[in-house]
């Protein structure tokens, strides 16, 4: 697929053993794409990081250990105007990547990968993922205006230089619902493509539902009295 880049773009890929997703997903992942493709690795011992090098990937060893970490270091590093975030475990699709560029190009502050527009699916969902995801995603629009149909996905590009402008201290809860609610307050420009969510491939969950749940809760009331 041809594509035209108005921007510099970063493909942020968090990893820690993922050698199973890596080298089932990332061929599929076309370097045209975008202008960086870094992979932020926070120990990995299966050879996730020797095949990151091995495709001429930029790999950065993590200094903290742990997503929230990884993402603060993975946003402070990188080389783009824009950074799209993207899970190699299987759970995200690589023919997702030019539909966000696509976007990003119309002048969106932040586009989503939704799970939940209509011609996507979750396949990793289980019960309690399902609720939380529609409990927290509805909480966010009622709280705070937002239009979301998914708003914890990892799934999604944003422009850099708003987690500075929104003073963006990536929390427990993650990246990813901090900019959601914080772009909704702001009313920034946002939109949401449909991106269906694979089962994972190899190795287990490494986010334990309840206590994530009980972060993001956490901040979604801070961020009420903010």
């Amino acid at each position: 697929m041809y594509l035209i880049k108005k921007n510099k773009i970063t493909l942020f890929v968090p990893t820690l053993n993922e050698i199973e997703g890596m080298k089932a997903v990332m061929p599929h992942v076309k370097k045209e794409w975008v202008d960086e493709i870094l992979v932020l690795d926070g120990g990995s011992t299966d050879g996730t990081i020797e095949y990151a090098r091995s495709r001429g990937y930029r790999v950065v060893m993590q200094k903290e250990k742990g997503i929230t970490n990884a993402s603060r270091e993975g946003i402070k590093i990188s080389k783009g105007d824009y950074i799209i975030s993207f899970s190699p475990d299987g759970n995200s699709l690589p023919e997702a990547i030019p539909q966000l560029v696509k976007k990003i190009n119309e002048g969106y502050d932040m586009v989503i990968g939704s799970r939940y527009l209509k011609g996507a699916k979750s396949e990793d969902d289980d019960l309690i993922t399902a609720f939380g995801n529609w409990m927290f995603t509805k909480m966010i629009n009622i709280c705070f205006g937002g239009k979301y149909t998914d708003s914890l996905v990892m799934v999604r590009a944003f422009r850099k230089d708003i987690v500075k402008k929104l003073h963006i201290d990536v929390p427990r809860a993650g990246l990813e619902p901090i900019l959601s609610i914080r772009c909704a307050k702001e009313k920034l420009k946002v939109t949401e493509i449909p991106a269906s969510e694979p089962r994972r491939i190899g190795g287990e969950r490494k986010m334990n539902p309840l206590l994530n749940g009980w972060d993001i809760l956490r901040l979604i009331f801070a961020e009420l009295i903010h």
